[in-house]
């Protein structure tokens, strides 16, 4: 793994320039750890379990509530589900928060002509619902969210579903860079055949990423435009 963030505007010795960049949405583009935080609270009191701390909650969340709440509810998790959901609903706008530097990295991106797409764990709807309330919608070929394909990310489904909306034929491989700041995010790409990009402010802690550890990571949104520049720039 490289880190790049003391040398931006170089990248890793064989990275492939991007045909399109698929990006994680929560915590990789936008700050929703406040309200992921209150509301699994909320949901944790109802089901009568222990609350969780932040940093609880910023370990354990990741993976979609469909392949999560039954292994923490059981049969439950339904009624779980139902009670996570509307309380999200009535907090996730206004708490809505956009990652700095995410902005200019987009519109960086499509100034360059790089075809993007969303492809998040968050329910399909509440996803579309804060793309357009922060009027990102033109940006995105895709946006898809938990539910929309047969089965969530990391697997390949979700993957598939939004290459298939793109402007252009696109398939998996590594000349897709998939953006995210967790572990289902790097275990997605390799279990797609993506580069694995990892995008966040802090470093990898010790064997957090187990066997899929990100290609490179980087600690802020502008750093992704020079290396998509210099990949471009190293191409015959």
């Amino acid at each position: 793994m490289s880190d790049i963030g003391a040398k931006p505007g170089r990248a890793p010795a064989g990275l492939p320039t991007p045909r399109a960049i698929l990006f994680d949405w929560d915590n990789t583009l936008i700050d929703s750890w406040p309200a992921i935080h209150r509301v699994i609270n909320t949901c944790m009191a109802h089901m009568g379990h222990p609350l969780w701390t932040f940093e609880e909650t910023r370990r354990r969340v990741g993976r979609s509530m469909r392949d999560t709440f039954p292994e923490m509810f059981g049969e439950r998790w339904t009624e779980a589900r139902d009670v996570f959901l509307n309380a999200f609903k009535t907090v996730h706008l206004e708490m809505l928060t956009v990652l700095d530097g995410a902005e200019p990295m987009l519109r960086g991106l499509a100034a360059r002509n790089v075809p993007m797409g969303l492809v998040s764990n968050k329910t399909g709807a509440l996803l579309r619902r804060e793309v357009e309330a922060l009027g990102w919608g033109s940006l995105f070929f895709a946006q898809v969210g938990a539910g929309d394909a047969a089965r969530d990310k990391p697997a390949l489904e979700a993957i598939e579903l939004a290459l298939r909306t793109a402007p252009i034929e696109l398939r998996p491989g590594p000349e897709i860079w998939l953006v995210g700041d967790s572990p289902t995010d790097m275990a997605c790409a390799y279990a797609c055949g993506l580069t694995p990009v990892l995008l966040r402010p802090w470093a990898p802690e010790a064997d957090e990423f187990g066997p899929y550890p990100p290609l490179v990571h980087l600690s802020r949104g502008d750093q992704l435009l020079d290396m998509l520049d210099d990949t471009r720039t190293a191409a015959p």
